[in-house]
């Protein structure tokens, strides 16, 4: 779409784009950075073609070892032993450049590893003496508690002393050190014999490189996968590969070497999890909009990989966890079944990931356990059941004093907690996902690696964000503008609400080229504010009824038909918005929609009309009564569907007023009805109102705690139905609305489930804080951290 739609503030928001220094300097500086957006935009556009994957000095290193199949004399892959020799750092040692100082552990497997290599073929004799020097300095970091320790380390390690020993390699350890060493790797192996599950001998072959002679082959090669590789990782599979003759571990790591030259990867494949992880990153730091095409070819070739079965993603928890959420995040048409053999902890605890309880790997299992559609989507119900559970321990257990990564962890798992898919309002999220986002992004296995967009998509998602906020407060101006010319100031009965009016709207639709959209649901919002008070409290019978009959004449004399000041204001102010709104509709739908957008208001105002009648007699309605009336008072309608016009499909007069919108519409408007009476029925029952809660416990004889219960399963429900009706792409009911369209009902259910999670969000001050971070906070980045 582009950035010169036609907008309420009479001007291209491309003017305002072109307007936005990125350092507030000067135009020059303005178009530097510009280049520098586009330049970063293509860098990440060519990730999707060739994801580069990073290199693992440790897996390299035992693919260097392994002996030559027809001369074992000499090394079956030279290329990797040439690779160890020309890339030792400065400091002696083979890893991560630029590495934590808590990831001396990894440096020393790495170093360790590679000396070994380079000495059975013997040659490197000074890189094995810078190397040895850098492991006698660090030595004691290899028994040092806060230090992150790769995956099976001490058996590793422990196993690497020795195979030294054979090769009159003098290792720097002191005793105590190596002892120490020892006795963990006794007590890990110990809990593997004594575990006798899937998982500890999927763990035993992941890291049978360490057990050197001792390893049992039989059951390693159970692991093998059908490219050859045990578990997918080379270090695995090239110690195999040296003591099997084994064509599928050959094939699997001549096949790597084909593609990736010298150096070989801490896993292979990942390309399809990589792809998957940028794309998460892409969505969650809020840049999606400008990958679009590539997201779509992404998730295309993900869905065709799924419907072949392929092992890189079903034999991988967390790919699968991800791959099937993202999946069906965008329509496509995947069932849980596939998470079935991780459904209860206890299956969990069978696989590698469980047996290691990696926490990154049950964050993606929690997540994909939001994602449920149908009613007999037991297993994810189980899945949210355990992985909640376990993430709350994590957290709980954490200390106060944590490294940087441990941080990181924490406040996203923090944040996954308090802010579930339903209440994951977009750009909340998105800043607090900037805030938390770690550039290294260090994932730890038997040896540590980086994703490779890490500063060059934070520094995109920075600046992305903070020119959309200065179009947002240009509009918020005029939006502060619009309330006094149409003297709502001056209604000393209505809440003034236009910020969190207009935040909802910007947290949701924030794109620059939706600026149309967000005038409307910030105008709409507002005004349904006033009238929602105007008929609760400040207007009289006769005004209440005056004001449905001067929107029913439309064409009337102010100042002859309305009874009073204040129905004139907000009379005004109505047909003025409707009007405008009709107008700026036409020119995105081609056609006049501004009857349309009238009898939505009169639909609104009737049924408001009808609960200020029940409460002056005194009435009780039925529930199926209230709810049938009370969604429609609660006043989305006018918010939501006039917004449909600006998201950018055409849609026909038949959809908007077909079967498929009006459930869209009820489900949603239903959800927070439920919401809204569950956070306001003390403050209701105290000024004798009647709401769902009261009327399930009149009605049906509930307690108070009863009623809540089951409303809030009536509302799981419509929210999970509204969810299935979103993303269902050929659902019967759904396919004569573009999903940008259905999207729109579900980004409101966040908004509701968001502002609703504690208390009513419109009298928080915790809520009031972060309206004004939002719209007025840009995000600054630390210099360390941008370059």
């Amino acid at each position: 779409m582009s950035l010169s739609q036609p907008n309420n503030l009479g001007y291209p928001v491309s003017a305002l784009l072109e307007s936005y220094s990125f350092d507030n300097g000067s135009k020059a500086a303005s178009n530097a950075g510009s280049l520098l957006f586009q330049a970063s935009k293509e860098q990440i556009r060519k990730m999707f073609h060739g994801i580069k994957l990073p290199v693992s000095p440790y897996d390299t290193a035992w693919v260097a070892m392994v002996p030559c199949t027809s001369s074992p004399q000499k090394a079956q892959f030279p290329q990797c032993v040439n690779w160890l020799l020309n890339n030792q750092l400065l400091d002696g040692s083979w890893g991560l450049p630029d590495r934590q100082h808590l990831l001396m552990k990894d440096a020393l497997l790495s170093t360790l590893a590679s000396i070994l290599a380079l000495k059975q073929w013997g040659v490197g004799e000074r890189q094995i003496v810078r190397g040895l020097e850098f492991i006698a300095t660090n030595s004691s970091s290899a028994t040092d508690e806060k230090q992150y320790s790769p995956v099976g380390f001490d058996v590793i390690l422990s196993g690497m002393i020795n195979q030294a020993k054979h090769l009159d390699i003098n290792i720097p350890f002191r005793q105590s050190d190596a002892d120490t060493v020892l006795h963990r790797r006794n007590i890990d192996l110990k809990r593997c014999s004594e575990s006798l599950s899937e998982g500890s001998k999927a763990y035993l072959s992941y890291i049978s490189e360490g057990l050197g002679k001792s390893q049992d082959l039989e059951m390693v090669m159970k692991y093998q996968r059908k490219n050859g590789s045990i578990l997918n990782s080379p270090s695995a599979t090239a110690s195999v590969l040296s003591n099997l003759q084994n064509s599928g571990c050959l094939h699997y790591i001549n096949t790597l070497l084909e593609k990736l030259g010298d150096a070989v990867p801490a896993i292979y494949p990942m390309e399809l999890y990589t792809r998957l992880q940028l794309i998460e990153n892409i969505e969650k730091l809020g840049v999606h909009h400008h990958f679009q095409d590539e997201i779509r070819s992404g998730l295309a070739e993900t869905y065709k990989c799924w419907l072949n079965g392929e092992e890189d993603i079903f034999q991988d928890v967390a790919c699968l966890a991800m791959a099937f959420r993202i999946l069906r995040s965008h329509g496509y048409n995947v069932l849980p079944d596939c998470l079935s053999r991780v459904a209860e902890e206890v299956d969990f605890c069978n696989t590698l990931e469980g047996y290691l309880m990696d926490m990154g790997t049950v964050m993606e299992l929690y997540r994909a356990s939001q994602m449920i559609i149908y009613p007999d989507e037991i297993i994810l119900e189980k899945l949210q059941y355990w992985t909640s559970r376990i993430l709350k321990q994590r957290l709980s257990n954490s200390s106060l004093h944590v490294d940087r990564l441990e941080k990181h962890l924490q406040e996203e798992i923090d944040l996954a907690l308090k802010f579930p898919h339903h209440a994951n309002l977009q750009r909340f999220v998105i800043k607090r996902s900037i805030e938390n986002y770690n550039t290294y992004n260090t994932r730890i296995l038997k040896s540590t690696f980086r994703n490779i967009w890490g500063k060059v998509l934070l520094n995109l998602a920075v600046e992305d964000f903070n020119m959309s906020q200065v179009v947002h407060q240009e509009e918020l101006n005029h939006l502060k503008r619009w309330v006094v010319e149409k003297e709502l100031d001056k209604l000393q009965f209505a809440r003034q609400k236009l910020a969190y009016c207009y935040f909802s709207a910007a947290a949701t639709l924030s794109a620059p080229e939706l600026s149309d959209a967000r005038i409307s649901w910030t105008k709409n919002g507002v005004l349904t504010t006033v009238v929602d008070d105007f008929f609760d409290l400040g207007g009289s019978r006769e005004e209440l009824h005056n004001l449905i009959t001067l929107m029913e004449k439309w064409d009337v004399d102010v100042a002859t038909d309305c009874c009073s000041d204040n129905v004139a204001i907000i009379f005004l102010a109505l047909r003025d918005t409707i009007c405008v709104t009709g107008g700026r509709a036409t020119a995105w739908q081609g056609r006049n929609v501004t009857d349309h957008v009238k009898e939505i208001w009169l639909y609104l105002l009737k049924s408001m009309l009808k609960e200020a009648h029940w409460s002056a007699m005194k009435s009780i309605p039925e529930i199926d009564e209230y709810i049938s009336n009370g969604f429609v008072s609660f006043a989305l309608g006018p918010i939501v569907l006039p917004t449909l016009y600006f998201i950018g499909p055409k849609l026909s007069e038949a959809a908007v007023r077909g079967k498929e919108m009006l459930s869209l519409f009820e489900l949603l408007s239903t959800s927070g009805r439920l919401l809204n009476d569950i956070q306001g029925f003390k403050r209701e029952s105290q000024e004798g109102k009647l709401n769902t809660v009261s009327l399930q416990m009149i009605n049906e004889g509930m307690s108070e705690e009863e009623a809540i219960t089951s409303i809030k399963n009536w509302i799981t429900n419509k929210r999970r139905e509204l969810l299935k009706r979103v993303l269902e792409e050929n659902g019967e009911r759904t396919n004569n609305i573009p999903r940008a369209c259905r999207d729109l009902f579900w980004k409101m259910s966040t908004v509701l489930n968001f502002f609703y999670m504690d208390e009513d969000g419109f009298t928080s001050q915790s809520m009031a804080i972060v309206v004004k971070e939002l719209l007025q906070c840009p995000i600054v980045l630390q210099d360390d951290i941008r370059s």
